[in-house]
């Protein structure tokens, strides 16, 4: 016993010693970084010397007050109305860009189909374009007199100045279908609101400008899930497609009772990596439009830059930080939640039962 755990103990050591330089490097440029970003969102540090000298001040929950309370201001709109253009950046580009992927995957996954090959370079070549060059590329062509208002001309339609149009499409369509005049909104809507923001201006929807950065990021993700579902469908036994299809079911049963179940893991890694990727947009806003028109397409990520690094109020920019992270944490676990295997926890369940009567059971007779 005693040479098994000197031996086991050994192996310990070696393990730890071979983890050791991995972890220092991610504590030095991972773990250091956060605590002193968390550190600096309670102070007044003005981004001079060092966050922890003797002159910065600790300033507690101000910073983050700023950002919800009353006295925040010109700064809790501005979040606010970040966090509004980001949740309809996400509700958007996340059913899209899965959606696509998923179709473009199911279709390249035929046998039957020829040059696979370049097609599924072709669709994955947008990914690994620098996203500043397809940024600029759309600014090209979403120009006032660019390739898609030409286009739009040919058939009657006389495009918007895309990137200069701060109308959101909700307001867009409802003035359309008669439900209301966007130059006169609801007195209902526009007299109420949360947190700095009419509920006329929650409710406005994605700008013309933000539609186009939707269109953009999903053009540049789709290749990307769609090789996670390739992987994934080839993955799935033919075999079990076929007995699906011996016992009567079509195209539509096979795929709603046998290949989706079995996408049920790749479709949470893809919402997931979605979710984090879109709550994060950065540099399409930073390049395109810079929070405008009208900060129809400001971003938390981008507010948190600007405030940092134009304003420097780098406390300010810290809690805007961990909100967005917070933020994202609870929609990842919410993803978790939904996608959540309920036949293999009832298992898991029934086996704790099962091992809780067993053990009843022994200690009564031993009684």
């Amino acid at each position: 016993m005693s040479n098994a755990g000197s031996i086991r103990g050994g192996q310990t050591r070696a393990g730890w010693l071979f983890v050791l330089p991995t972890l220092v490097v991610l504590g030095l440029f991972l773990a250091v970084p956060v605590v002193m970003a968390l550190w600096v969102s309670f102070t007044d540090w003005n981004g001079r010397g060092s966050p922890f000298a003797s002159g910065v001040g600790f300033v507690g929950t101000d910073n983050y007050r700023e950002l919800f309370g009353e006295q925040g201001g010109l700064t809790r709109a501005d979040f606010m109305t970040s966090l509004r253009n980001n949740f309809y950046y996400v509700l958007l580009v996340v059913p899209l860009q899965t959606v696509f992927a998923l179709f473009l995957a199911l279709v390249l996954n035929q046998q039957m189909l020829k040059a696979v090959g370049f097609f599924r370079t072709a669709f994955y070549f947008p990914s690994v374009v620098s996203s500043v060059a397809i940024s600029l590329v759309f600014l090209f062509l979403f120009s006032g007199g660019g390739v898609v208002n030409s286009m739009l001309e040919t058939i009657g339609v006389d495009g918007p100045t895309w990137f200069n149009d701060s109308r959101g499409l909700l307001h867009v369509v409802g003035d359309g279908l008669g439900l209301w005049n966007a130059a006169d909104p609801p007195s209902a809507l526009a007299g109420g609101g949360l947190l700095g923001l009419t509920w006329w201006q929650w409710l406005s929807g994605p700008s013309v400008a933000l539609s186009v950065i939707i269109m953009l990021v999903v053009w540049t993700t789709t290749g990307t899930f769609m090789l996670m579902f390739i992987a994934a469908l080839q993955d799935l036994p033919v075999e079990v497609e076929e007995a699906a299809r011996i016992d009567g079911a079509g195209r539509w049963g096979v795929f709603r009772n046998v290949t989706l179940p079995h996408l049920r893991p790749t479709m949470l890694l893809v919402t997931t990596l979605g979710l984090i990727g879109t709550w994060q947009v950065f540099d399409q806003v930073y390049v395109m439009t810079q929070g405008g028109p009208s900060k129809t397409t400001l971003t938390p990520a981008f507010l948190s830059y600007f405030y940092a690094f134009e304003n420097q109020k780098w406390g300010v920019a810290a809690a805007m930080a961990f909100i967005l992270f917070l933020i994202i944490f609870a929609s990842a676990t919410l993803q978790r939640w939904l996608f959540r295997d309920k036949d293999a926890i009832e298992l898991k369940r029934q086996e704790r039962r099962t091992k809780k009567a067993r053990a009843r059971a022994v200690a009564g007779g031993a009684a």
